[in-house]
């Protein structure tokens, strides 16, 4: 999910960054009338995300160009499936060519590997949430491809919830106190998240009425006892250092979420090809 003016306005930057001051080669290699159709079609198999940003990259750049978009984010295709045919001047088509490829190949990259993520886990009652690290400027698509790739949106911003992380618990004076604090004033569907570490901290979470407790950083162990204490009293996310040969236990202690950033830091972008189709 994303939204489209916000979008825009970011293209007009992508393209800047790229052009410069001119595309010179497209400008003295290119006649002004020619006209030209190209293929986009995937190169590996994967999970589509961004295909439609990539459509407006051209389309933006210039009205006159028309882009038949072929699939829906969030599909698996093969290596030769067709993406997209795009169709108009000739010299719009290749200024804009790399940015559209950059950004659907980023989030193509991202929702397929969050889905190996995701598919670790299928067996578990465990989901997938994404985090805030990702690449700046690119928060709101890049967590629309971890959805197209089966996670879940944990905050979309430092505005979408409370998270009381050990800094801010050790300035409120301890957990109870953080809670009390945050209650009293936060809105009222909004949740409050609280950060532990340690079993102690979240029994005291608990009885403190936290919506839901991140388990940092503990070992398997702790977190299975952490399911069994709290008892669905509180929603339990296992957070830290989670690895895709690591999800799957980490899943099986019963936690109800498990956060990671991986997909966004380790996914490589994927293999998507623009191909000449006709000139004339």
């Amino acid at each position: 999910m994303y939204d489209k003016f916000s979008v825009l306005k970011q293209i007009d930057g992508w393209l800047a960054e790229d052009i410069g001051h001119v595309d010179l080669t497209a400008q003295l290699m290119i006649d002004s009338d020619a006209v030209a159709t190209f293929h986009m079609n995937a190169r590996e198999p994967m999970i589509v995300a961004g295909i439609e940003v990539a459509a407006l990259v051209f389309t933006h750049y210039d009205s006159a160009v028309t882009v038949e978009v072929l699939v829906r984010d969030g599909e698996t295709v093969e290596a030769g499936a067709p993406l997209a045919v795009v169709s108009g001047p000739a010299r719009s088509l290749l200024t804009a060519e790399r940015t559209a490829l950059n950004i659907v190949q980023r989030l193509s990259g991202i929702a397929t590997e969050t889905a190996r993520y995701v598919r670790a886990i299928a067996h578990t009652r465990a989901r997938l949430l994404d985090t805030r690290k990702t690449t700046p400027g690119l928060r709101m698509l890049e967590k629309h491809a971890a959805v197209c790739g089966g996670a879940l949106n944990h905050r979309l911003g430092l505005d979408s919830g409370v998270m009381l992380k050990d800094n801010h618990i050790a300035v409120c004076g301890g957990i109870a106190n953080a809670v009390r604090r945050a209650r009293e004033q936060t809105p009222v569907l909004t949740r409050i998240e609280v950060e532990c570490d340690r079993l102690d901290q979240v029994a005291e979470a608990v009885e403190a009425g936290a919506d839901v407790i991140m388990l940092d950083n503990m070992s398997i162990p702790d977190m299975a006892e952490a399911v069994r204490r709290v008892a669905g009293r509180a929603r339990l996310e296992a957070s830290g250092g989670i690895r895709l040969d690591t999800i799957a236990t980490v899943a099986e202690t019963g936690v109800d979420f498990i956060s990671t950033s991986r997909p966004f830091q380790s996914a490589p972008a994927v293999d998507i090809g623009l191909d000449h189709g006709a000139a004339r």
